[in-house]
Order: structure tokens, then C-alpha cells, then sequence
């Protein structure tokens, strides 16, 4: 088991300037030296992932980083180890694993190192990064994969859809992207459930004939497509919008614009249907 390659070579960290005093609480972590490294660390990545990063306390996002990793090494309880090197006192540790940025992570799994992390994460993002970490040791007979968590916002709404309350699940999708502005899932499931909200008793038969009588009525014709797109038609619930939105402008053709794209996004965007529904689209608008 040999350490990374270019140990010995020199990397210049010294943009950060001189340390400033220590004053801060106790850093999370095993603290990395050359010695531990050889003797403790990499062995120990025989049987779970080691984390490591390069931090400073020169470095504010550095420090949050690692603060951050500390909690996510606390939940997970033992699944993986932090180790954390401080480029002010290892400077010879941050050489050999090539450190060129703070902070800057690598993780040992099986002896082998793995940059990464360049830059500053925020917790979030800090997890996903080691539920892929887990993933890949797994993969390498070291450790477990993390086991899918669901919000419990999500399984409300999952739970309120088998009982047919769209309401209730439309409300709880929304508690979770208030909390979670980005995450995809819940995006899809509120996007879902409000097309439920929107057919729900519907007559579709009765819907079709009116769209038909009603050719410029937007209200029929959304309501049409989102009929189709129920039943499986998406050309015609596409083109039905996208007929729209060539005729109108301002604040309507705003309207039928995003419910097109809510309809996209309930499809897989690599569907010929919706490429060829968006490139439309883009013609329409621009």
C-alpha cells in the first residue's frame, strides 16, 4: 500500500497568507499526518470509505465544509471516517494528495484515492456527494449502499394519493419544496398530483366534443390536453397548446406556455414527442 503519487512534490498553497490565530473549537475529524496516513488511514479504507479534507483556518468556507462533513460523519455513524488535514501544520500531507485549491477533498476506498470536492458545498450537496461515495465503495465490496430516505412530506403525499386526496398531497408536496427548492422529486409528484386535481371527475368524452366547439376557448383547450395527456395522446395534447401559443401573446400565451411545460415536464424529456414539442415551442416564441 503505497501513498498517492507525487508525495514529495511541492505545491505551492501559500495565497492564503499567513495563519491567524487559532481560536476555534476543536475541528471534526481524525487529524491527518504523514505518519497516521501510512500506519492507520489507509488500512482503515479497506473496510470503509475514508474522507479527507484539505481545510485552513484562513479559509471561512473551508472551516464550514468540514464543520459540515462532521455532522454528516455523526448521522451516518460509522458508515464512513473523516479525516481532516490543515495545510498550515500538513503541509506535506496536502502536497501528496495534490491539493491546489482549499478546500479540496479526497476519499481513500480500498487504498485508492479519489478526488472530490474543489470547492466549497453546502450541506445539502455535502450529502449528496457521500451517498455517491457510499455507492461507489459499495460497488467495491467496502461498506453499504445508503439506504433510500424519503421525506416525510412525501410519504404523506404518497400516502394521501392512495386515498384519492390529491388536496392533501398537493399541500404536502408544497411543505417539502419550501424546505427543499430544488429537489426534483417533489417537483414531479406536485406537478403530477395537480394535473390529478385538474381531471379529477372529469368527463373526457364531454371535454374532446367542447374543445372542438370552442377552438379559442384557453381554458377547454388546457383542459383538453391535459385530458390527452391522461390518456396517453401527447402529440395531440402538445399541438393543442402549441396552436395557442402561436396565436397569443402577453399574459395568455404566458399561461398556455407554462402549462406546456408542465406537461414536458410529467414526460421523458428524451420522448421524440416532447424534443420535437419543444423545438416547436422555441419557433413559436422566439
Amino acid at each position: 500500500m503505497s501513498l498517492p503519487p507525487n508525495f514529495s512534490r511541492a505545491v505551492d498553497l501559500s495565497s492564503l497568507g499567513k495563519p491567524a490565530p487559532d481560536t476555534s473549537l476543536p475541528m471534526p475529524g481524525i487529524v491527518v499526518t504523514a505518519e497516521n496516513l501510512q500506519s492507520k488511514l489507509l488500512p482503515l479504507s479497506n473496510t470503509l470509505p475514508v474522507v479527507m479534507l484539505c481545510w485552513s483556518q484562513r479559509s471561512a468556507e473551508s472551516v464550514a465544509t468540514l464543520q459540515a462533513l462532521g455532522k454528516l460523519e455523526a448521522a451516518d455513524q460509522g458508515k464512513w471516517a473523516l479525516a481532516s488535514i490543515d495545510i498550515d501544520t500538513q503541509a506535506p500531507v496536502a502536497q501528496a494528495l495534490q491539493a491546489r485549491t482549499i478546500p479540496y477533498g479526497v476519499v481513500f476506498i480500498g487504498g485508492q484515492a479519489v478526488p472530490f470536492l474543489e470547492q466549497a458545498l453546502s450541506e445539502t450537496q455535502l450529502r449528496e456527494v457521500i451517498n455517491k461515495i457510499l455507492a461507489l465503495a459499495a460497488k467495491q465490496g467496502i461498506g453499504e449502499e445508503p439506504a433510500e430516505q424519503s421525506e416525510p412530506e412525501e410519504d404523506e403525499a404518497l400516502a394521501a394519493i392512495d386515498q384519492g386526496d390529491y388536496a392533501t398531497a398537493e399541500a404536502a408536496y408544497k411543505r417539502l419544496l419550501a424546505r427543499k427548492p430544488s429537489d426534483n422529486f417533489a417537483k414531479l409528484g406536485l406537478t403530477q398530483v395537480q394535473l390529478l386535481i385538474r381531471t379529477e371527475g372529469v368527463d373526457g368524452k364531454q371535454v374532446m366534443e367542447s374543445a372542438v366547439k370552442n377552438p379559442d376557448d384557453i381554458s377547454i383547450q388546457m383542459q383538453c390536453a391535459d385530458v390527452e395527456l391522461m390518456s396517453g395522446y401527447l402529440e395531440p395534447a402538445f399541438e393543442r397548446l402549441l396552436r395557442l401559443i402561436v396565436i397569443l401573446d402577453g399574459q395568455e400565451q404566458m399561461l398556455v406556455k407554462d402549462r406546456l411545460l408542465e406537461l414536458f415536464f410529467l414526460v421523458d424529456p428524451a420522448d421524440p414527442r416532447v424534443i420535437k414539442a419543444r423545438a416547436a415551442l422555441a419557433n413559436a416564441l422566439f
